[in-house]
């Protein structure tokens, strides 16, 4: 039977082919109905003409209609190319776009496909095809994995599948982003042209065009499943082999730079994190409010836990709308080393925690905080109780210890809802701090009228069974609040990360402050957290590729391997 319409869009494809016009080609496949009229009609002849059991009579009439290579000697083939044709003919001909899985599936092949065609010497033209289905794969990923009523028969025939075999189960994200890091691979282990991998106007040439294009799908994917090992392998690809991320257009700068920040940011390395993030919300464009405000909120939350605490006109933007309210009650309270309200704002059952915890930034600030936390609290008592010293008498500034632990206890059992004539009977333990984790072990003995359990009780705890490990082990009679060793430890920990100038007595308990002579003891003693741990550092971030950085080949690189800021 005549297929008229699946010859003209055979004869308009290979036109494309012999002007290497990639993007025309992408333009012509769509993968989405309701399709336009025109192919409404190449389906219907697809349908009736060739049907599911046709293909290789639908790959031969392909293999007729389009050039099997480039012109020339040593023209690349097209043979894998031609094999991507009939299997999207295939796709349109066979996808029933109510069937989300089965479209998944089909998707996941097709794009395999064209990744076997991205690999060919004449790869490149299809690269904004590649492109294309990885966008749209991973946009019905995430949309699937968000409805786990539509993938619970998937998930449990893969639990039995699996069952047997050893390792992790692949979610459907996970495994579309997988399929799309092998094109990703492709892109980036380009080896055509010259080494730098540009052309003669110092652009990005052949396959590397889209390395960052597809890095980002992958990320975005990868961040969704919240893997971040498989992230790692992204960016330590991109540092060894990719050109600068300066050559390539600003949305695609920003996208990975915003990524790479986050990385960095749930590795616990800030400094790292803000650099990435802060040029990325530069590069980001004004009117892109949604995507500076993702940036922003990680920015701030990196900034925090450095010590660099918003100024009043970056929450007036557009895009810190609502921010202010979030963020500023934790900076009042580092800045006066207030461990109540702290405690009390980084607390999972303050109504705000549901929104730190959306943004994955509650643990970094709970956790990383509490050095700035500290460091304000021993500046405070200073002022309120310290000494000031007498440089005519050659006395340095001091400051008691025992100063610092009774203000920190006050303010811990403040946070604990505890008095000043707290007892220590079981009902004030438990509204402080509630059951001890170790009880899970310990059950209480047996009454002496209490009937043996039954057999279909086997399952239950054993009553008046204590666990061998914990048999001398007693509950602390009281809440976890602080110590006086407790407190001097803390003084030696800011004191060893330069966060405190001076030397602590440990014989009379007390901190004091050297080179106060000329200067006043509080800009000496407590020097400004950004500035100290800024020194400390240096501006390159593993993954960013800047230009004239120097880079060595093969080096195999462990991004989440150094040590984290304010650790």
């Amino acid at each position: 039977m005549a297929t008229p319409t699946v010859d003209q869009f055979l004869d308009e494809i290979s036109r494309l082919i012999k002007q290497k016009d990639g993007s025309r080609i992408q333009d012509f496949l769509h993968y989405e109905p309701p399709w336009p009229p025109i192919y409404e009609r190449m389906v219907a002849e697809l349908r009736q003409t060739y049907p599911t059991a046709e293909h290789i009579e639908l790959e031969s009439k392909c293999s007729k209609a389009l050039p099997a290579s480039e012109e020339g000697d040593g023209g690349g083939s097209f043979t894998s190319f031609i094999s991507f044709v009939a299997k999207y003919f295939a796709f349109i001909r066979d996808v029933d776009i109510g069937q989300l899985l089965e479209t998944h599936d089909k998707l996941k092949a097709l794009l395999g496909q064209a990744s076997i065609a991205l690999s060919a010497s004449t790869g490149v033209l299809i690269l904004p095809t590649v492109i294309s289905l990885s966008r749209t794969l991973s946009k019905l990923a995430i949309g699937l994995d968000k409805r786990p009523d539509l993938v619970a028969n998937l998930t449990s025939r893969e639990a039995t599948v699996g069952a047997e075999e050893a390792g992790e189960r692949v979610t459907l994200a996970e495994g579309s982003a997988n399929l799309i890091r092998e094109a990703f691979k492709k892109c980036a282990s380009e080896r055509s042209g010259n080494s730098s991998g540009l052309d003669n106007n110092g652009k990005p040439e052949g396959r590397r065009i889209g390395i960052y294009l597809m890095a980002n799908v992958c990320l975005k994917l990868f961040f969704h499943c919240r893997k971040l090992r498989s992230a790692e392998q992204i960016f330590a690809l991109i540092y060894q082999q990719s050109p600068p991320l300066s050559l390539y257009p600003a949305a695609q700068r920003t996208t990975f730079l915003y990524y790479l920040g986050r990385y960095h940011f749930a590795n616990n390395h800030f400094y790292r994190a803000q650099l990435a993030l802060q040029e990325a919300y530069y590069q980001c464009h004004r009117q892109a409010t949604k995507q500076r405000r993702l940036i922003l909120i990680y920015l701030i939350a990196s900034n925090i836990i450095l010590g660099r605490f918003p100024r009043p006109h970056v929450y007036q933007t557009p895009e810190a709308s609502g921010l202010r309210d979030r963020f500023e009650p934790i900076c009042r309270a580092l800045s006066k080393g207030d461990i109540a309200t702290f405690r009390k704002i980084t607390s999972i059952d303050n109504p705000s925690a549901a929104w730190f915890l959306h943004w994955r930034i509650l643990l970094q600030i709970t956790n990383r905080c509490e050095v700035i936390l500290w460091r304000s609290l021993a500046r405070r008592t200073f002022l309120l109780s310290g000494n000031q010293g007498d440089a005519s008498k050659r006395t340095a500034p001091t400051l008691n210890i025992e100063d610092i632990f009774v203000l920190a206890t006050f303010l811990e059992k403040r946070a604990l809802g505890i008095g000043s004539n707290h007892s220590n009977d079981a009902k004030s333990q438990k509204a402080g701090r509630g059951e001890h984790t170790n009880s899970i072990f310990i059950f209480p003995p047996t009454p002496a009228d209490t009937p043996p359990a039954q057999a279909d009780d086997s399952c239950e705890a054993p009553h008046g069974y204590i666990d061998p490990d914990l048999l001398d082990c007693v509950d602390p009679p009281d809440p976890d609040l602080p110590t006086i060793d407790t407190v001097e430890s803390m003084i030696a920990s800011l004191v060893d990360q330069d966060l405190l100038h001076g030397f602590i007595s440990h014989s009379q308990k007390r901190f004091a402050i050297t080179g106060a002579k000329n200067a006043s003891p509080l800009v000496v003693g407590f020097p400004n957290v950004w500035a100290t741990l800024k020194a400390k550092m240096d501006d390159e971030v593993p993954g960013w590729v800047k230009e004239g950085q120097k880079r060595g080949g093969g080096t195999v690189m462990h991004l989440s391997g150094a040590r984290p800021v304010g650790a």
